[in-house]
């Protein structure tokens, strides 16, 4: 039943999509040559030539879209996930679109007009996706479009089930009670009723089926104890012939930390704990945008760097930059490029070791690169090469990763993601020698979080905050 529901309204959406897109792609077309608003130079093209490119545009978004989630199930989503999603795709949508009118048609399409149309459909998609959101809302409030669940466990994970559906009342799910090992009530769960022991769900599916009742159970969450799972097949024989929704909640918990997936792999169930946040599209997007960037910033910094590289050159011996190994994606080392702030051999009596305040090993020229961060502009040549990211949690020696990883909990997860040249714990201020635990706990939020609207977000804050910092030795 619940998969019906989904199925309606992942059509609603995608015919709703189709027309917020139609109406828009024609109203751009109207306002960039029959307002009057923008001046027409090259005369007016006919309206048969932009309703060519229509239907591409429908099935470019269409396809975009449903990759990033946006037709599936949005019960359990928040509204700012949602919409960042809708940024993302149109966005992505709207360059696939530019490239396809660019590189395949003739005709060149009106940049002004593709311009109006993104931000036209933007609101239009954003306006009716949150329209609805407040509707059903409204519905479910007044005991509409809710489904009813029973709640199988007594423990903590049982406890944190209730607390996150508690927290999305948008979700439309009416928790009904829950049912305990022994039929007692559970101190974990002071909120809710205690419906009886286990094994009593099936009395209670056929009780709710046969007095029909609009409050019947719906969905039935297992949230097992760790002690009781060998219950399990147990209850899974008496209810998953039964006209409800069965869903498993194992416990595992205590070792997510950045994030869960579940895949269906050829009919098999596959739990991913901890799974890579930047995968399919959203990783082509991010690679995308630090190409770009990238590779303006080194023409950019071009005059910059002919200065720097005189100055390292003029005031110390040996080379103008400095590889270094550090850790990357998934714990591959690779050689991240500095301008040589220290003199050459600096580590050959102490060996690996930190920077600090005052360092007598720097050059002239070091310290005022050091402290101006200007030594981190060769990281752009990684970035432009797929070594690192323009943003994430800046990479660490290798040596340094195996201490590290012993001491801190999750620091190892750190590396789900490429190593940036800056990072959301650095432009809160955790760089150079501050807490290490600190940082990590910044670098595991970016992870969680990761949107590249997040991604535009620190590269501003960096360039607000400045380069220089007072830990940078």
């Amino acid at each position: 039943m619940l998969q019906a529901y989904h199925r309606f309204f992942s059509k609603l959406n995608f015919l709703a999509d189709s027309l917020v897109l139609s109406g828009s792609w024609l109203l751009s077309y109207y306002l960039r040559f029959y307002s009057g608003i923008f001046e027409v130079t090259k005369g007016i093209p006919p309206h048969s030539l932009y309703l060519t490119v229509l239907f591409p545009i429908l099935l470019i978004y269409g396809m975009v879209f449903r990759v990033l989630g946006l037709y599936g199930s949005q019960r359990i989503t928040r509204r700012t996930v949602e919409v960042h999603r809708i940024i993302e795709g149109s966005l992505l949508s709207i360059l696939m679109v530019v490239s396809l009118t660019y590189f395949i048609s003739e005709y060149r399409f009106s940049r002004l007009t593709l311009a109006l149309f993104f931000g036209v459909s933007l609101v239009g998609l954003v306006s009716y996706r949150l329209s609805l959101r407040n509707a059903l809302r409204a519905l479910r409030k007044k005991g509409y479009n809710l489904r009813h669940a029973v709640i199988i466990g007594e423990g903590l994970l049982a406890k944190e089930v209730v607390n996150r559906i508690t927290r999305h009342p948008e979700a439309g799910l009416n928790l009904m009670g829950y049912l305990s090992s022994n039929g007692e009530p559970s101190d974990a769960i002071p909120t809710l009723k205690c419906l009886g022991e286990y094994e009593e769900i099936y009395s209670l599916i056929e009780e709710s089926i046969s007095n029909q009742k609009r409050t019947r159970i719906q969905k039935v969450i297992l949230a097992l104890p760790p002690n009781e799972t060998e219950r399990l097949e147990k209850l899974l024989q008496k209810i998953y012939e039964e006209p409800v929704d069965v869903e498993f909640i194992p416990d595992v918990l205590r070792f997510v930390r950045i994030g869960v997936g579940i895949e269906d792999w050829d009919g098999l169930p596959l739990l991913r704990l901890n799974n890579r946040p930047v995968e399919g599209w959203s990783f082509f997007l991010k690679r995308t945008f630090d190409i770009v960037l990238s590779a303006f910033a080194l023409l950019l910094f071009s005059p910059l760097f002919l200065v720097l590289s005189s100055l390292v050159k003029l005031t110390s011996r040996g080379p103008i930059f400095y590889g270094q190994e550090r850790m990357g994606l998934d714990g591959r080392p690779f050689k991240m490029w500095k301008f040589r702030s220290m003199r050459v051999g600096a580590e050959q009596e102490t060996g690996a070791v930190w920077a600090r305040k005052d360092d007598d090993r720097r050059t002239p020229i070091g310290s005022f690169l050091r402290k101006t961060s200007l030594d981190e502009i060769p990281q752009f040549w990684n970035v432009l090469m797929g070594d690192m990211s323009l943003v994430g949690p800046r990479p660490e020696r290798p040596v340094f990763v195996s201490e590290f990883k012993t001491q801190i909990p999750s620091y190892m997860l750190r590396h789900k993601v490429k190593a940036g040249i800056t990072g959301w714990a650095q432009v809160n201020g955790w760089r150079g020698n501050t807490s290490l635990e600190k940082r990590i706990e910044y670098d595991l939020f970016y992870i969680q979080n990761w949107s590249i609207w997040f991604d535009i977000k620190i590269l501003f804050l960096t360039l607000w905050k400045g380069f220089v910092n007072k830990n940078a030795y």
